[in-house]
């Protein structure tokens, strides 16, 4: 695989899609592919993987609405709201059809826009996110999602933070975190994710996908944390009963961030799957 370019090289900028204005980090040519975060996180926790990848295309990762530097309105946040936003970003990029990377709520919201629009979508990379998450691994999601917007003193403290909120996630991952996550407010700094909009995604994420995933036509790639705590094993086997047509990857001793903990892995599986 080529050199990867590095982070001075990934410019950022904002898009007025006619729906919705998106803040979004670009680099590289070639064949469109867009990054989408998961729930609390920005367009940045993909820069490691956009930097091994522009060599090869044109590589596009989003805030997605209510994160980041992105709008956020009051409300419109759901999957049809979030799988919109995407099509819209490709309609005004005038460069699809669009390879789309999910994490998590990302997964979601690409499974979805393929499902909707899949003149726009050439294939789709669902990164731990499933259909049939049992009710209780929600409810402590959205526990820990409520508990997220706090005050922070500076960046070390918020480095210390998110180390302990996630355990698994290497320093370099949670310095990216830290220092594009957040903005000086009065009294400190706070998450640049909008606390009321977090509350409504999170409720969202509880809404039937299995319609989508019935519906999707483009190639579809389900990657899973071995050691998820999101996915698990009986909802991934669920998923491949509903879809048993659609590759899975297992990358082991992974947990939910899976790009952020395994990136080489997850890298690898990314190019097998659209080489093939």
């Amino acid at each position: 695989m080529a050199a990867g370019i590095s982070f001075d090289q990934i410019g950022s900028r904002q898009i007025d899609t006619g729906r919705i204005m998106l803040n979004v980090r670009e680099a590289g040519s070639g064949p469109l592919m867009l990054f989408f975060h998961g729930i609390t996180a920005n367009s940045a926790v993909f820069m490691p993987m956009m930097a091994q990848l522009s060599h090869r295309f044109t590589t596009i990762a989003v805030d997605q609405r209510g994160h980041g530097r992105s709008d956020k309105p009051d409300s419109g946040y759901g999957a049809d709201d979030f799988a919109g936003d995407i099509a819209a970003l490709i309609r005004s990029l005038d460069r699809g059809p669009a390879i789309l990377i999910g994490h998590s709520l990302g997964s979601r919201n690409a499974v979805t826009a393929a499902a909707h629009y899949p003149e726009l979508v050439r294939s789709v990379v669902a990164i731990d996110f499933t259909p049939y998450i049992e009710t209780e691994v929600l409810d402590a999601l959205e526990a820990r999602v409520n508990a997220g917007s706090q005050l922070f003193d500076d960046l070390p403290a918020i480095q210390t933070y998110l180390a302990n909120r996630y355990p698994n996630i290497p320093p370099d991952a949670i310095r990216i975190r830290a220092e594009t996550g957040y903005e000086r407010s009065e009294g400190g700094l706070r998450p640049l994710a909008s606390p009321a909009a977090m509350a409504q995604i999170v409720t969202g994420l509880r809404a039937d996908l299995t319609t989508a995933y019935r519906a999707v036509e483009r190639p579809v790639l389900i990657i899973r944390g071995g050691n998820s705590k999101l996915v698990s094993a009986e909802a991934l086997a669920k998923t491949s009963q509903l879809r048993p047509d659609l590759p899975v990857v297992v990358v082991p001793g992974a947990d939910h961030y899976v790009n952020e903990t395994s990136p080489s892995i997850t890298l690898k599986a990314i190019t097998n799957f659209i080489d093939a």
